[in-house]
């Protein structure tokens, strides 16, 4: 820190370094019993989740891959890396700036905790992959790119960032249509970083300062709100500040970085074109410091650079309204203590002020100020960690009952372009905190589709992010050990379904859907194939197979090629067939086809077959990847009549809810059993403690069924979980699972597939009895 103007300032700054070596105090504020460093761990966390481009070797999310790798090619620029903004996928400038800015100040004046938290390292490379993307987007000294990506296609689509379709144009500013508050918020971010890099990498923290200074020439002279120029930010990240607060900011931190004294004249001297309260002289002091105006952190950094009583005065001013009140008006404030700037992202405005209240109360001699804005903080730190009327954590994965489904498209982790699909998202976005109440009334709910809520973003963590490394240093704490713990995929990825269409003696028709629904890391399948194994019967000869479709969403089917023995197998290409997690069309693949003979058939002793007229996942159908089989069992042995699939390898998930609406031929088999008028397939896959139960439900009566209600008991301590195609409930051991409108009626001789996922005890034994319409079924 250099903090050289006056003596004041100088001795100001002797009393912040003695302070930051021992804060630990008590207080009426005291906190309860966080852990700091975990809640600092899983922060930091958060931003290699937002990371786009090619990610390096250090980033910790699993189920994250290579996106955005086109970024910057319309304008014949690389512009891979950065930061996601939100749960979207635009790259926006303006905000990535901002928390970068706001990330490195935090390091600027706390390094040591820092490093005693054993998050300096994380730290240090997000600040370097973030200001990695800032260099590539100022390729010359009056250009500098904004924003890759555009707002409204990229939010009317609802998947991963890994397979995003849509084209992601960028824009830029330059000389002939400026951006101040772009390139100075750029320019800060890049001085405030140099900062932090200059102990370990100098070279570096050069680059970073030689920048950040063209960067803010740039703004200084080519002067205009940047969303004039990028106009598709206005909808978003409008400049409602203007860009004044930025030429202020931007030169006190390359003062800070550089300790030139011409950048503080600058900050000095464009101080007074900072906003005034309505029909006023008085410095604004009823919003605070985000992504737009910077004028509230101006108001502190240049009273602890200068002491000058204006700046103080201004400072003061600002966090007594938010904490006892000016003229007798006070912030507004929930009942249980969180002070509410906007509906939208609350808790964003209130970690950033506490971050700010913080670093000023260590500066500051005045002891009653001093413990006001000091226990301000705390307390708005802890409110976001679970010290509030609900007990309950607003980041997500730390502390008592924190939010699950955040607005969020990776993390969510849809196949099919649906915000509501799956109910639960697929990950956990550790350490994102979520915009939190709209209102000061301390209520809150886990929707994904409320986005005020429910957002989370880069800005949201940043003034977080360095609270919380202010606060490890006060109470102290212990980062976990074998942080972030390993996820599961929830089921296999990419899989095959299948059905009977029709067989006869001298036929079989098969209807097959390949899925993709991958989330570790989403990707598409580009060069899928699969392969239905079969037995020639008798003496028929490969030369008497003819193959056909009826209709295909991919290639002809080859073969017959020999597999072992008798058993042969059909492949079907999709090579070029982009099967992806993008949409309801986009994630699936169908087929259907016919193995023909000129000799005798009995297709129950084929491998692949299956008798079931409905979609049922089919592990005995091979997929592959290329060369890589990602699904299914090929034949084990020489296949004998009535051959079961066997178990799949990995965990299944719910197949697709939704009824196919390509052709498909689906004859009634023939009505079988001893007299009962139903008769129940019962088969599990099962994995570690979980299990995929699919069951097939038969009406073989000669009553048709409208309506139907299946029973039965599990023999063990099994739970159902998340179900498809029926609704389900559980009490004790008994299940229940009644019909969907849409597959309410059971002809006599029509199959239904239902199935869930369950978890188990270590032993999974079947159910033996089953009643439909409380009539016992065959098995």
């Amino acid at each position: 820190m250099r903090y050289r103007r006056t003596l004041a300032a100088v001795a100001s700054a002797l009393a912040l370094a003695a302070t930051a070596v021992a804060l630990r105090h008590t207080d009426a504020a005291a906190a309860p019993a966080f852990n700091y460093a975990e809640a600092l761990q899983k922060s930091i966390w958060f931003y290699e989740a937002q990371q786009s481009g090619d990610l390096p070797s250090w980033n910790r999310v699993r189920w994250r891959g290579d996106s955005g790798m086109s970024d910057g090619s319309s304008a014949g620029i690389d512009l891979t890396g950065g930061w996601y903004d939100a749960g979207d996928h635009v790259k926006f400038g303006f905000p990535m700036a901002f928390s970068a800015t706001m990330l490195a100040w935090g390091a600027v004046e706390y390094r040591s905790a820092y490093a005693a938290s054993g998050q300096l390292t994380p730290l240090l490379n997000n600040l370097r992959f973030v200001n990695d993307y800032f260099i590539k987007a100022h390729p010359s000294a009056n250009v500098l790119y904004g924003q890759v990506g555009n707002g409204g296609t990229d939010h009317a689509w609802w998947g991963p960032a890994e397979v995003m379709p849509m084209a992601r144009p960028a824009y830029r500013i330059d000389a002939s249509c400026g951006g101040s508050d772009l390139a100075g918020e750029t320019a800060a971010a890049m001085a405030a970083s140099s900062i932090v890099f200059r102990p370990t990498d100098a070279a570096y923290a050069n680059t970073l300062l030689s920048h950040a200074r063209q960067l803010y020439s740039f703004a200084d002279t080519v002067r205009r709100k940047y969303t004039d120029c990028i106009t598709d930010a206005s909808s978003y990240y409008n400049s409602w500040s203007g860009y004044n607060d930025e030429l202020v900011w931007g030169a006190i931190w390359l003062y800070r970085a550089t300790n030139e004294a011409s950048y503080l004249a600058k900050a000095e001297s464009y101080y007074a074109n900072l906003s005034n309260e309505p029909q006023s002289s008085t410095k604004s002091y009823k919003w605070t410091i985000a992504w737009d105006d910077k004028s509230y952190g101006c108001y502190v950094l240049l009273a602890m650079l200068t002491g000058k009583q204006q700046y103080v005065d201004d400072a003061n001013r600002w966090l007594d309204y938010f904490t006892v009140g000016v003229n007798g008006q006070r912030i507004n404030t929930s009942p249980g203590g969180q002070v509410v700037v906007d509906a939208w992202g609350s808790l964003r405005y209130a970690a950033n002020t506490a971050w700010v209240a913080l670093l000023y109360s260590d500066w500051l001699t005045d002891a009653t100020r001093k413990a006001r804005y000091h226990d301000f903080g705390v307390r708005q730190i802890n409110y976001i960690l679970g010290d509030n009327p609900r007990n309950s954590s607003y980041m997500i994965g730390f502390g008592a009952n924190p939010p699950r489904n955040p607005h969020h498209r990776t993390a969510h982790g849809s196949w099919s372009n649906n915000i509501n699909e799956p109910a639960d998202s697929r990950h956990i976005l550790y350490g994102a905190l979520v915009g939190g109440p709209t209102a000061p009334n301390d209520q809150y709910s886990d929707r994904r589709q409320d986005y005020q809520m429910n957002e989370v973003a880069t800005d949201y963590n940043a003034g977080l992010t360095s609270a919380l490394v202010r606060m490890y240093a006060e109470f102290g704490g212990t980062p976990l050990a074998n942080f972030p713990p390993a996820e599961e995929p929830d089921g296999p990825e990419m899989y095959v379904e299948s059905s009977l269409n029709a067989t006869g003696s001298n036929f079989s028709e098969a209807k097959v859907l390949i899925y993709n629904k991958s989330a570790w890391p989403a990707r598409a399948l580009t060069n899928g194939s699969f392969r239905y194994y079969f037995t020639l019967d008798g003496d028929t000869t490969p030369s008497q197979i003819t193959l056909s479709t009826a209709y295909n969403q991919c290639s002809a089917p080859t073969g017959p090629t020999q597999y072992s023995g008798r058993v042969y197998y059909v492949t079907v290409s999709c090579a070029g067939q982009v099967i992806a997690p993008q949409g309801q069309s986009e994630w699936r693949r169908e087929v259907q086809f016919r193995i023909s003979s000129s000799g005798s058939w009995d297709p129950t002793n084929d491998w692949s077959y299956r008798s079931a007229t409905t979609q049922a996942q089919n592990p005995n159908i091979t997929l592959f990847d290329g060369s890589t089989q990602v699904w299914g069992n090929a034949p084990t042995g020489s296949p004998s009549p009535s051959v079961s699939p066997s178990s799949s390898p990995s965990p299944s998930v719910s197949p697709s809810t939704s009824p196919s609406t390509s052709p498909s031929v689906s004859p009634s088999p023939s009505p079988s059993g001893n007299g009962a008028a139903c008769r129940v397939s019962y088969a599990t896959n099962d994995w570690n403690t979980g299990f995929t139960a699919n069951i097939t439900i038969t009406n073989t009566g000669t009553t048709t069924l409208d309506g139907w209600t299946l029973r039965f008991t599990f023999p063990g301590a099994q739970q159902i979980g998340q179900g498809w195609s029926a609704v389900w409930s559980q009490s004790g051991a008994n299940v229940t699972a009644t019909n969907m409108s849409y597959n309410g009626i059971l002809q006599p001789g029509d199959s239904i597939s239902i199935g869930f996922n369950g978890t188990h005890s270590g032993s999974n034994p079947l159910p033996t009895s089953f009643t439909l319409n409380d009539v016992a079924c065959t098995t």
